[in-house]
């Protein structure tokens, strides 16, 4: 990836050109909430971490930090409009002269630019980031905790294992804070590696040398007694917890190794499970289920089985297989996985496992699957199929919640681009995977747009985490205020939505039912309803003028037969009824029914807050019966009180009093239903509030 600056603060973002390619096609970079009256300015400087995976540029008058994908995730623009200059000291707010990544990539050295009259001028500040742990070891099925690293600590997400409502609460205290050992960190500073279990109770840490590691259960780290043995060894190739054991690829003198130590033990060379010596340097590991996939710089994948005994545990090389001739770069893959035919899983033998599976890489950006087939003389080959490009990491759903079991998640800096039962993708090419030649992708199932940089994936919640940056400053303040506030964005509604536009009802409602159990499942409903509609309205405009869209007018037929399925349908009706244009609302209720008829339903099926719902809905189509004892609103009002529903009765005296401002049907209301007696065509209190 090549970023270029220009003198009129334009940055552009480009693959590196190949010999069979033409030029691709350069991605501008954007700034949100730009409000600098006079501009950028021009670009002072640039600098890529060493990962690669974020670019930091400066320019005359601000600066900004973006992802490997385009997605800007902090900057500083404008803020001169918004503090006083004899007091604020963040002199880098006002613009940047030059910067650089300290080692680790966890601080960005900035030097500041021309500062207000009076300011002293080539001051060094040091920004502090955190970054996700995806950027050094990414476990691609681990979905359900992020993790966060910091200069000199880690930080766990929490949420998953909180309540509902506390996920989707932007204050909930959801981060866990664990703190790396100065000791440690004062002989191995920066961290390379972190890993963490995939029920988020061990972590793991590793330096320049050495590593160390924690228990949530105990509070307590471990890391080497013996320094020698310690600094003997480099981690390189990753970490990763399988239960207890973690396994870590290190570099040992010339000899290259895996070696598995248990969290009950002392850190120490006596206490190492198991040492399995490899040809060459690691460059990736990944764990799916008690396979162990290790990836290595002679372009080559082996396969071994974790297996326990009765004393230790112990790796057994189920195989290896050459990419020679397939990836064109070792050094380029930055994830692995691989997903098993469901046959395979259930019936065949482990150790046939690499000869049937499809794997799963990040190669330069590209996310890529590797399919297998075997030649006449029985030989094992790869198919390739580029899925798309500039994709910055990658979650897989291997079983579980309906039809996202091998489902593929991939991040592009815009949203999630979503595959469904990847196995079954089809028209695989041959050719070698080469770094920066642009490919034609794979359309993705469903493509959710983000306005945040996603972390997780809480699959058993239909939620998709991530973070955000905000900066705060003010008049009365000498310094800009940073933090990360926590987001969320639900992923159903979506997914229904791409199921009812391919016509797949019966898989809809199998992957809804999954979810009817959640607090915000009715919302998820009412959020796809609301773009069926949205859909459907524009399939008839566009039918109206030139009667094509056909196909796409019978989405919302499907939508409510699908949504009758559930006993939340009214509510989900109602509701996205009252958000929408009422202009909307003659389609809506010819499929859905008519709203008369759906609020007596809920009246007689003591449906009474969803009554309470409808009436709006009935007063603004003209159909609300409001004269005489049988008026719907003193009905219903009637019905509240019998099962003592105070709020709702609140809500229909509010309601009554919005419809009619002279009090009249109020008053009317009140002596109907008896709660106050009427004097002379006057309702008179008697003591309700």
């Amino acid at each position: 990836m090549i970023a270029t600056g220009t003198f009129g603060g334009v940055v552009e973002l480009n693959n590196f050109p190949s010999e069979e390619s033409p030029s691709p096609k350069a991605q501008t970079l954007q700034i949100p909430s730009m409000y600098a009256r006079d501009g950028t300015g021009p670009v002072r400087a640039m600098e890529w971490s060493s990962d690669g995976y974020v670019l930091a540029v400066g320019w005359e008058k601000g600066w900004a930090v973006w992802s490997v994908g385009g997605r800007c995730l902090a900057w500083g623009f404008g803020v001169e409009y918004e503090v006083d200059d004899e007091k604020f000291q963040d002199a880098f707010m006002y613009g940047v002269n030059d910067l650089f990544w300290a080692p680790g990539n966890f601080e960005l050295v900035v030097l500041a630019g021309s500062a207000p009259p009076k300011k002293p001028d080539g001051q060094l500040f040091i920004i502090p980031f955190a970054k996700s742990a995806t950027t050094g070891q990414h476990s691609p099925d681990n979905t359900q905790y992020a993790f966060l690293q910091m200069d000199d600590r880690v930080l766990v997400y929490r949420g998953a294992d909180q309540p509902d409502m506390s996920v989707i609460n932007p204050e909930s205290d959801v981060w866990q804070h664990v703190k790396i050992p100065q000791s440690y960190l004062s002989t191995n500073w920066p961290i390379r590696y972190s890993a963490l279990s995939a029920d988020g109770r061990l972590i793991a840490v590793a330096g320049r040398r050495g590593l160390a590691h924690y228990s949530t259960t105990s509070g307590r780290w471990k890391m080497f007694t013996d320094e020698i043995q310690e600094q003997a060894f480099i981690v390189k190739g990753g970490l990763l917890w399988f239960h207890h054991v973690l396994i870590a690829a290190v570099d040992v003198s010339s000899n290259h190794q895996i070696r598995l130590y248990s969290r009950d033990l002392d850190l120490s060379n006596q206490n190492v499970l198991h040492r399995e010596i490899i040809s060459s340097s690691v460059v990736i590991l990944s764990l799916v289920d008690n396979s162990l996939l290790v990836y290595t710089v002679d372009n080559t994948l082996h396969h071994y089985l974790i297996i326990p005994t009765e004393d230790t545990i112990k790796l057994h090389l189920c195989g290896t297989i050459s990419f020679n001739g397939v990836i064109a770069a070792p050094g380029a893959v930055r994830l692995l996985s691989w997903m098993i035919p469901s046959a395979q899983k259930q019936l065949g033998d482990p150790v046939e496992d690499l000869a049937v599976a499809t794997v799963l890489m990040i190669v330069g950006g590209k996310l890529v699957l590797l399919k297998p087939r075997r030649s006449r003389d029985e030989e094992v080959k790869y198919d390739i199929q580029i899925l798309a490009d500039r994709i910055e990491f990658c979650w897989i759903h291997l079983r579980g919640i309906g039809t996202l079991e091998n489902s593929l998640w991939g991040y592009d800096g815009k949203g999630i681009r979503l595959w469904l039962n990847a196995l079954n993708i089809e028209s695989p090419t041959s050719a070698a995977i080469e770094v920066g030649a642009p490919q034609e992708s794979v359309k993705e199932s469903v493509n959710i747009p983000l306005e945040f940089y996603p972390l997780s994936v809480l699959m058993d919640k239909g939620i998709i985490i991530g973070v955000e940056y905000e900066a705060a400053t003010r008049a009365s303040l000498s310094f800009t205020m940073f933090r990360q506030v926590t987001s969320s964005h639900l992923f159903l509604n979506h997914v229904l939505f791409s199921h009812l536009e391919s016509g797949q009802m019966r898989e809809a409602i199998s992957f809804a039912s999954h979810y009817q159990h959640l607090v915000f499942f009715a919302h998820s409903l009412e959020i796809m309803l609301h773009s069926v509609v949205e859909e459907d309205a524009t399939a008839q405009h566009e039918a109206r003028v030139d009667g094509g869209a056909a196909q796409c007018q019978s989405l919302l037929p499907d939508a409510v037969e699908f949504l009758d399925h559930f006993d939340v349908a009214l509510d989900v009706v109602v509701n996205c009824a009252r958000k929408i244009e009422m202009t909307r609302w003659p389609r809506l209720f010819d499929i859905v029914g008519n709203p008369r008829s759906l609020f007596e339903l809920c009246l007689s099926s003591s449906r009474l807050k969803t009554a309470g719902s409808f009436l709006l809905v009935l007063h603004n189509l003209d159909q609300l019966h409001g004269d005489g004892m049988d008026g719907d609103a003193v009905r219903l009002l009637k019905s509240a009180i019998a099962v003592k529903d105070y709020q709702l009765c609140r809500e229909i005296l509010r309601f009554l009093h919005f419809v009619d401002e002279t009090g009249g049907a109020l008053r009317s209301a009140l002596a109907e239903a008896q709660i106050v007696p009427a004097l002379n065509g006057v309702a008179v209190g008697n003591g309700l509030h």
